[in-house]
């Protein structure tokens, strides 16, 4: 399978600027890098009705959130996806996936409330997934001061996002809530053990690299032991039977592709009803490019159709 010229001309782009990769840098320096690439990369950001930062407390403090309201959304019961941006539980914030954001929620129709969890090394292994949970929880308990169906709030996100969200559903599956309707997961990390064929075949020079995969983990989880628990790697969980209905995106040229697909397929084979389906030519972190790669777009939107027909909106 080719490379999609666009997502080509993005790695050629990041060779010829020199840009050094993730493992080389400190935390710091890393997310300075990586706004930098956002700032080239992302689309001008779609006007949604109502954008409001919003604060939920958290077992390590408060957390600060982003609702996105479309004028299409309801005033009161209205369907929602809270979302966790990706980075390798290290990088990100609100802004890096913005316009992301904005364009699921603007084609949806549903709001989208963002999560700005607290990113390792400063806050390890499980905090990032404590702060989802939390996060999760306010949302749904505050369902109706903001609008919202109880009945009808999923979690989604990419990459160390969606990471989150397989861990967060199954951590709400045991615990009995929040319920949770739907799970979108964006070429997610499932499993640390980063064995697979694909991460042999593209470990390098796809932008996600296994050096980075590997910085990624030692400066999110506390020792190497915890790669074990199913909180950092969902698919060594027991049983993944009861959880939401599943739409897990992988692209073909991605190191995490086969543990996403992996896990896609543990859901069917437990009775879960999921969508699988990967993106052909395209490369790692590729959905909020939309500036430079013409398909994120295109991809956003039929995600967007595909969060207003789960959520039955």
């Amino acid at each position: 399978m080719e490379l999609d010229r666009d997502a080509a001309a993005v790695l050629e782009m990041i060779r010829t600027a020199g840009r050094p990769p993730w493992h080389t840098l400190s935390p710091d320096e890393a997310r300075a890098s990586y706004m930098a690439g956002r700032q080239a990369t992302a689309p001008e950001p779609m006007p949604v009705a109502v954008v409001k930062d919003l604060v939920a407390p958290g077992p390590h403090g408060p957390i600060p959130l982003r609702l996105y309201r479309p004028a299409a959304a309801p005033a009161a019961g209205a369907a929602a996806l809270v979302f966790f941006h990706g980075g390798g539980w290290v990088l990100g914030n609100l802004e890096s996936h913005d316009g992301m954001c904005r364009h699921l929620a603007e084609r949806s129709g549903c709001v989208v409330v963002a999560v700005d969890y607290r990113l390792a090394p400063e806050r390890k292994f499980p905090a990032p997934l404590d702060d989802a949970g939390a996060a999760t929880a306010w949302v749904a308990a505050q369902a109706g001061a903001l609008g919202l169906d109880p009945a009808r709030i999923a979690v989604g996100g990419d990459s160390a996002g969606g990471n989150l969200a397989a861990a967060l559903c199954l951590m709400a599956r045991d615990a009995g809530g929040p319920a949770i309707a739907w799970q979108m997961l964006l070429y997610p990390a499932t499993d640390f053990a980063m064995d697979t064929p694909s991460h042999r075949r593209f470990e390098d020079g796809h932008l996600l690299t296994r050096e980075s995969m590997l910085w990624f983990r030692d400066h999110y989880l506390n020792n190497t032991a915890e790669a074990a628990d199913w909180r950092a790697s969902p698919l060594r969980a027991a049983s993944v039977a009861g959880l939401p209905p599943a739409l897990v995106l992988t692209a073909s040229h991605d190191p995490l592709r086969d543990e996403g697909e992996a896990y896609g397929r543990r859901l069917a084979e437990a009775g879960v009803p999921v969508t699988l389906w990967r993106v052909p030519g395209q490369i790692h972190g590729f959905l909020p490019m939309g500036k430079a790669i013409a398909a994120s777009a295109r991809v956003l939107d039929r995600l967007a159709a595909m969060m207003r027909g789960a959520l039955g909106w």
